[in-house]
């Protein structure tokens, strides 16, 4: 029995390589949309080149010192932002006005004697109307170096208010010196377990494409009943339930190679992180097989395989729009959980635990994905004999 199985596999297969389909939803569209979208909406400049940033310095003072060598400088190093220096503020607002920054922080002079006097002081943010996301960054970069410089002030005069004996300067020098109570820290992907921009589109775009990719092999069958070709199928001592499973098993090789190919591309190019190998490869085959059995279960409920490949397509989109292949659905609040009954939803949850460096929910994912499989093809194969009468 296996071997006619694996015989129809095969035909359909060589079917398959020729299809030009296959190329178009398994790996130009994916790849081109998880592209686009994690071009679109990533997670910020790559490199920090895309924030390009000048400071003036009229001040020469201690907290201008402070906010040129201890804020700015450090973001420049680590490729947050790409800082020039300007000593005319004339020529960063010309700079800007050109396009060569996106905007300039100017420090102007005494604002270091301003602030220590308990007077008025500013930083000055000059942007370009082309940069409008740059220049809000540096304005909050400013107004946060602010609030500090001001929370500094007010503690060396409550300190002074109350008695204290140190200098002003002394008091300046402890108030810098001490720990930060609340303090941002950048946390790795590997310790909150969610996707990066790239790995989430890659995967989302795959997968939502999967079932297009095995759409073909299971309504191929249909075809073949409208075209006299199953009638001689029949007519062999072949099983109904064997050219539904042969057809089954081709889908599943084809999806398996599918995801696997999308999978090194985008590593390659986008530099998606899809997870260690053996959670990998458990995931996919359990989405693959997921996919090919709700797949079956439609056409197995459909009359022609043009209507088969329509209700198909609709499932498939709805599918992938609640269950997070499209876009992220976790801030739609109480109407997210619907995702949960979509393979979507665990295919990403299961890939997502993997990039945490935690297989903890992997096996969840698998068996939940194992079990729509065989829910749906149990489903598939109670209709096999009614779907494949000539």
């Amino acid at each position: 029995m296996f071997g006619i199985i694996a015989t129809i596999a095969a035909k359909d297969l060589r079917r398959r390589l020729k299809d030009g389909s296959l190329l178009l939803f398994g790996l130009a569209l994916p790849v081109g949309l998880a592209l686009l979208f994690s071009s679109l909406l990533g997670d910020g400049a790559q490199d920090g080149r895309d924030i390009r940033y000048l400071v003036v310095d009229s001040d020469g003072g201690e907290l201008a010192a402070v906010f040129v060598d201890e804020v700015l400088a450090p973001l420049d190093e680590d490729g947050v932002i790409t800082l020039g220096e300007e000593s005319d503020a004339d020529a960063a607002r010309a700079a800007v006005d050109e396009r060569e920054y996106d905007a300039a922080f100017v420090v102007p002079e005494g604002f270091t004697a301003a602030v220590m006097a308990g007077e008025d002081a500013s930083i000055g943010v000059v942007g370009s109307a082309d940069a409008a996301v740059q220049v809000q960054i540096a304005r909050e970069i400013a107004e946060s170096f602010a609030t500090e410089a001001d929370a500094a002030r007010a503690a060396v005069a409550s300190a002074l208010d109350a008695g204290a004996a140190a200098t002003p300067e002394e008091l300046s020098e402890r108030v810098q010196d001490a720990p930060v109570p609340v303090a941002l820290a950048e946390v790795p992907t590997e310790t909150w377990r969610q996707l990066d921009t790239a790995t989430y589109h890659a995967a989302g775009m795959a997968y939502f494409f999967l079932f297009f990719v095995v759409m073909s092999s299971v309504t191929a069958l249909l075809d073949e009943r409208k075209g006299g070709t199953l009638a001689r199928y029949l007519a062999a001592p072949v099983r109904r339930s064997s050219l539904l499973a042969g057809r089954a098993l081709s889908a599943t090789v084809v999806g398996v190679a599918s995801l696997l190919v999308l999978a090194l591309i985008s590593s390659l190019v986008l530099g998606a992180q899809w997870g260690p190998l053996p959670g990998v490869l458990a995931l996919t085959l359990s989405g693959v097989l997921a996919a090919v059995g709700i797949t079956s279960a439609v056409a197995a409920f459909s009359t022609s395989s043009e209507q088969a490949g329509n209700r198909i397509s609709v499932l498939a989109f709805g599918l992938g729009l609640l269950g997070g292949g499209l876009f992220p659905v976790a801030q739609l609040g109480a109407f997210s959980a619907v995702s949960l009954v979509t393979p979507h939803h665990w295919f990403l949850t299961g890939l997502a635990e993997l990039s945490g460096g935690s297989g903890g929910a992997v096996p969840t994912s698998v068996l939940v994905l194992t079990g729509m499989a065989v829910a749906a093809g149990a489903l598939a194969f109670s209709r096999a004999g009614r779907m494949l009468t000539p």
